[in-house]
């Protein structure tokens, strides 16, 4: 069995499929690829149980086959390849010869009884989603997620299906995220939470078209163009954050955008890694934010403009999560309602679309006198 491919149009396609192929694993044969060749289409398929990916592309070939090949040995000898012809061929020693008009690379193959198949993903709750939309979500939320894994529902971003629209939740219980896309308006109210590894990757595929998701109660597949991306979800439920998010916060500041995340990143230098508070001095018109690092004896503090309607107070942050909080706000000016020096402060941005909504949330911490 022979067929061709042009190196560069593979590479492409190896690329999309590889991360789902595991570096460590007791179960050795998923470091390979499936390759399934059917009527001219050759689909690449790979899975690590978490996550499975497939692409595909047409050729010519006359017969139908399943096989699987090393993973990281074809992906690495492709990309090593320049731009040319491959000649696949399936010898009978189970030998996937590959020739090129520079060399010829001898690769093992072996067949398919025993490596794990897609799982098949019913069509009953699809919808339709702009990768451009999806990608901005992901932007906006999955800084917030929680890498500890004692609280597995928490390590993933949360879909909830709600009266204004489609929300993503991202929290790690220090900071929270909610972004709402109010144009995703349907009958449907669950909620499904996709981990953190799934969005990572699936966030590289997105780029311009419709992107068709399919959810069930324990995996979710995305469809687009030439792939189609499938994870297991994270089965446990997820906190109840509304309840989290305080209602009267009756003190506002507002304050250029620009000019705090400026002065935020010196802060950064200064505090260090072991320090990490931020300190927001507050008055009508006035912020001060300072830090300081015993360690090493060094310090620094800037006085910027504000506009402040409410009681005067110090309030202290993690500054590396408050810089984060901020960069991902995208409006010329931000706004923080405050209660107390104890109570979580919330952050939105000045102006917003209309079809889409953000807020943050933001823990302050214990400051150091």
């Amino acid at each position: 069995m022979e067929f061709k491919i042009n190196s560069k149009h593979f590479e492409k396609l190896l690329s999309k499929v590889f991360p789902a192929i595991p570096a460590k694993t007791p179960m050795a044969i998923l470091q390979n690829f499936l390759f399934d060749i059917k009527d001219g289409l050759l689909t690449v398929y790979a899975t690590d149980m978490e996550i499975a990916i497939k692409s595909h592309l047409n050729i010519a070939s006359e017969r139908n086959k399943q096989f699987i090949v090393p993973g990281k040995l074809l992906y690495e000898t492709v990309r090593a390849l320049p731009d040319t012809i491959i000649t696949f061929s399936l010898e009978e020693n189970s030998q996937l010869k590959l020739t090129t008009d520079r060399g010829i690379y001898n690769l093992s193959y072996f067949e398919t009884k025993d490596y794990p198949g897609i799982p098949e993903i019913p069509i009953d709750k699809e919808i339709s989603i702009p990768s451009d939309d999806l990608k901005r979500a992901i932007e906006k939320t999955s800084f917030a997620v929680s890498d500890e894994d004692m609280r597995p529902a928490m390590t993933g971003i949360l879909l909830d299906f709600a009266d204004d629209g489609l929300r993503f939740v991202a929290t790690d219980g220090h900071r929270l995220v909610k972004y709402v896309k109010k144009t995703y308006q349907t009958d449907l109210r669950q909620q499904y939470i996709i981990p953190k590894k799934a969005i990572h990757i699936l966030s590289k595929f997105l780029s311009d078209g419709e992107i068709k998701v399919n959810l069930t109660k324990s995996h979710a597949s995305f469809k687009l163009s030439d792939l189609e991306f499938v994870t297991r979800l994270i089965g446990e439920k997820y906190p109840n954050y509304n309840s989290v998010i305080p209602l009267e916060n009756e003190n506002i500041l507002t304050i250029k955008r620009a000019d705090l995340i400026s002065s935020i990143r010196r802060m950064m230098v200064f505090a260090g890694e072991d320090n990490k508070q931020v300190r927001l001095s507050i008055e009508p018109n006035a912020l001060r934010i300072s830090t300081e690092n015993i360690d090493t004896s060094s310090s620094a503090t800037e006085n910027l403009d504000c506009d402040y309607k409410g009681d005067p107070m110090v309030i202290g942050f993690n500054v590396f999560y408050f810089n984060d909080m901020t960069t991902h706000v995208d409006s010329e000016n931000l706004i923080f309602k405050l209660h107390s020096p104890t109570k979580a402060c919330l952050i939105e941005p000045s102006e917003m679309s209309e079809d889409e909504e953000i807020l943050m949330l933001l823990m302050p911490v214990r400051l150091n006198n």
